[in-house]
């Protein structure tokens, strides 16, 4: 009898699928709150600036991006109107990226839709099943950056 290769379970199909459904959620719960423009660096970046202003380079260390692609980030929040920039007094080559009183707000409905889904999907969840979502999603991270994140935060 000939021997049937096993496939690998999809876990990155499905954990794509997952974040697709959940940046779709966060649009849609943001949209009900007035805020029809979410993009998916919208919740790293505001939520970073909620603790005050960072360089643009900061910015990009925190997103994980080039200099380069944070500038687009806190470009596009900037014609939102979510945030402003300015020079560095101390060093004019580098620019700061400050919240707005609206971007603050915004940040405030990010946060608060965030832990919204948490909620819900922990609500759904068997505490045990969380638990092993965590471990495995937490082996899923391939670099030490991501670990060392990850590390900080809290566990079911």
């Amino acid at each position: 009898m000939p021997v049937q290769s096993r496939q690998a379970y999809p876990f990155g199909d499905l954990l794509a699928l997952a974040r697709q459904s959940w940046l779709g959620a966060m649009a849609a719960r943001l949209a009900d709150l007035g805020y029809h423009e979410y993009r998916r660096t919208d919740a790293a970046a505001t939520r970073l600036l909620l603790r005050g202003p960072v360089s643009v380079g900061r910015l990009g260390i925190t997103l994980g991006v080039t200099r380069q692609a944070a500038r687009k980030v806190a470009d596009a929040l900037q014609q939102r109107g979510y945030v402003t920039t300015s020079r560095d007094p101390q060093d004019s080559r580098q620019v700061n990226v400050a919240l707005t009183e609206a971007g603050e707000e915004y940040a405030r409905a990010v946060v608060a839709v965030i832990a919204e889904l948490n909620t819900e999907v922990a609500a759904r969840a068997d505490p045990a099943d969380l638990a092993a979502a965590d471990a495995v999603l937490r082996l899923a991270l391939f670099d030490d950056s991501a670990r060392r994140r990850a590390d900080r935060l809290p566990r079911p």
